[in-house]
């Protein structure tokens, strides 16, 4: 995977009905392994429907999250109760039960004003946070932000600064980098990569143009640029969006949010469900981490250790915010102890801080580590840059060595795969091919177990390691 941390470029720019978009910038977006993003449902893609029967074909779609919108009639039978921020408890208590007894989550709320005051502001935060809301899509005024900012400290809720087309003032991704560049990193933009498109932007520009500052994203694409008569919204990866460059650079972005479908084309309103599994099926279909667990969990924008424990010296550091372990000390093991795994596939990234770091990636350790006595029954897949032969990265330490160096240069992320299917263990360094085994006590091996725990090692003090994107997939 190529990796960017930070990168902006000039925006591109639509130059006419007949014209064209300047090249693309130099990122590879090919070999990005796009992750799963979590997706939810602007419930004005049902403007037509009531919020419930919007819940109800949301649910049938197979998607969980929801983003309500202010002014939607809750049901049929009660449409003078409509979806506002300004409700009695017990009513926005009613919408919240309505989603969940359907297996769903309201997870953001807007296009909202929300007000000049901070006692207007305030009644939507209160709103959000009854309903269990963790973003709010808005398009503040400059005077604004003095009085919103302090209220996303307090209540810990996003916001997202919507782009509607011109005239709107966030219709550049500019001018939300200038209101927000020095504010709280939770007010960052809500990217519409419809209404970039009817502006004659580039959504995949506009985005790394902002990137670290995406709170939420409406996910649309369009037959074209513009807004000429027949150009309309269509299913993901028909139109001219270019979804799969969108997916990967959210993907190097790591973002953290929700993908947000709101499906506009009028012609289809009243049945939008063939285009919209259409473009579902489109997505999923691109993902390479369809599948997949992240075990070095993410919730809230926020890494943890969860479901995680540590045997021996050292520990390993973790940046909650971008999900990168640090080792620290040694010898010891960060041990996955939510399950045990028999047949699956391991992805993840590394990172070697020197030439003579030293770790590993064990796999199926078949009782708790307990003392060092794991090491002898369960199967090392090595990493250390100046190792040889049976000890070096991509070997299965002390049993069988690597048929090549496919490692990268040191300080440089690499990409690990191993996969384990009966006794047959595979390992991938960077997508090259290096172990093909059938397991058997060799070595320091004594014996060992088809199924077991994961473990990542801290070896020593001297050099450490770096570990993020863990993924597993039962197989």
């Amino acid at each position: 995977m190529k990796t960017r941390w930070v990168f902006v470029p000039a925006l591109a720019f639509w130059t006419g009905l007949g014209g064209s978009l300047a090249a693309p910038t130099g990122t590879d977006y090919s070999q990005v392994r796009i992750k799963k993003f979590p997706i939810a449902m602007q419930c004005y893609t049902y403007r037509r429907f009531t919020f419930l029967e919007a819940v109800e074909k949301t649910k049938a779609l197979g998607l969980k999250y929801l983003q309500a919108y202010p002014g939607q009639p809750f049901s049929p039978q009660e449409k003078d109760f409509k979806i506002d921020h300004n409700l009695a408890p017990a009513r926005v208590d009613k919408i919240k039960k309505a989603a969940a007894d359907a297996g769903l989550e309201v997870v953001s709320y807007g296009v909202v004003d929300m007000g000049r005051t901070e006692a207007s502001m305030r009644q939507v935060f209160d709103f959000a946070r009854r309903l269990g809301i963790r973003t709010i899509e808005t398009e503040p005024q400059d005077a604004d932000y003095p009085i919103l900012e302090p209220l996303v400290k307090e209540y810990d809720i996003r916001i997202a600064i919507h782009n509607h087309p011109e005239p709107s003032k966030y219709a550049k991704p500019q001018t939300v980098l200038e209101r927000i560049k020095d504010r709280d990193v939770r007010i960052g933009s809500g990217a519409d990569t419809g209404h970039w498109m009817r502006g004659g932007l580039r959504p995949v520009d506009c985005l790394r143009m902002l990137s670290g500052r995406i709170t939420d994203v409406h996910i649309k694409d369009r037959s074209d640029f513009g807004t000429a008569k027949g150009v309309d919204d269509v299913a993901f990866g028909q139109g001219q969006a270019n979804i799969r460059d969108i997916l990967a650079e959210l993907t190097l972005q790591d973002y953290g949010g929700y993908l947000t479908i709101e499906f506009e084309n009028e012609a289809e309103v009243l049945a939008p469900e063939p285009t919209l599994r259409k473009g579902l099926d489109y997505i999923k279909s691109i993902t390479y981490y369809e599948g997949y667990e992240r075990i070095l969990r993410r919730s809230d924008w926020r890494y943890s250790k969860h479901g995680w424990n540590h045997y021996g010296p050292g520990y390993f550091d973790l940046d909650e915010t971008s999900g990168v372990l640090k080792s620290q000390g040694g010898m010891g093991l960060l041990w996955y102890a939510a399950k045990k795994y028999g047949d699956f596939i391991l992805e993840l990234d590394y990172k070697c801080a020197q030439k003579n770091t030293n770790s590993g990636v064990f796999v199926r350790v078949p009782q708790l580590p307990a003392s060092d006595e794991y090491i002898y029954h369960s199967f090392e897949v090595q990493i250390s840059d100046e190792g040889k032969d049976i000890h070096k990265t991509g070997a299965i330490y002390d049993a069988q060595a690597p048929s090549r160096d496919a490692a990268k240069p040191t300080g440089e992320w690499n990409h690990l795969k191993v996969t384990c299917r009966g006794k047959n263990i595979q390992v991938e360094v960077n997508g090259v091919p290096v172990v093909n085994w059938d397991m058997e006590p060799r070595g320091k091996i004594k014996d060992f177990s088809l199924e077991g725990y994961l473990g990542l090692q801290n070896h020593d003090s001297i050099a450490p390691v770096y570990f993020r994107d863990v993924f597993v997939k039962e197989i």
